[in-house]
């Protein structure tokens, strides 16, 4: 081999090193800082009440005929985080499922390292609400119980997900 095939492979496996050494720091960072949280477009959780309350279509009704009342509902209608970095957060409960994790896309975006990018998932099924474990490394528990599939919620009972724990509220 000449001296210059020589110095380019040489060259070449330094700048092979360098980028695995680029790769590998890459991967340290955002493992040390997680996620980035960035805001979402629309609505925030905290908004739709009341964004909900105002684009309520307003009917007229006669003077003499009193508006029924609504029914006072019978389950949970929020889900509250009672422990952990986002405590005091509430999301109102609707007929879709909530999911829980770190990732953008979720409901509830937990900036915690113990919890999965999706971790778990909370939806109404029959009138009952139910957590699943969407195979989280770190898992979701009831009461101090690791679940490892589908499990019903009753409401006020705490469900932790990470450092964060939630629970359905009236």
């Amino acid at each position: 081999m000449t001296e210059l095939t020589f110095t380019l492979l040489r060259l070449g496996f330094l700048v092979l090193l360098w980028v695995f050494v680029f790769a590998a720091i890459g991967v340290l960072r955002r493992d040390l800082y997680g996620t980035k949280i960035t805001a979402r477009k629309g609505r925030s959780a905290q908004d739709a009440p009341r964004a909900a309350a105002g684009a309520a279509p307003s009917r007229s009704a006669p003077a003499s005929a009193p508006t029924p009342a609504a029914p006072a509902p019978t389950g949970p209608t929020r889900l509250v985080v009672t422990a952990g970095p986002l405590r005091g957060t509430t999301v109102p409960l609707s007929t879709s499922s909530i999911l829980l994790g770190r990732a953008p896309s979720c409901t509830l975006v937990l900036d915690d390292d113990y919890s999965s990018s999706r971790h778990a998932r909370i939806f109404p099924q029959g009138g009952t609400w139910y957590v699943e474990d969407l195979g989280s490394t770190n898992g979701t528990y009831i009461n101090e119980r690791r679940i490892s599939g589908i499990e019903p919620l009753p409401p006020g009972v705490g469900v932790r997900v990470g450092q964060s724990v939630v629970e359905l509220q009236r």
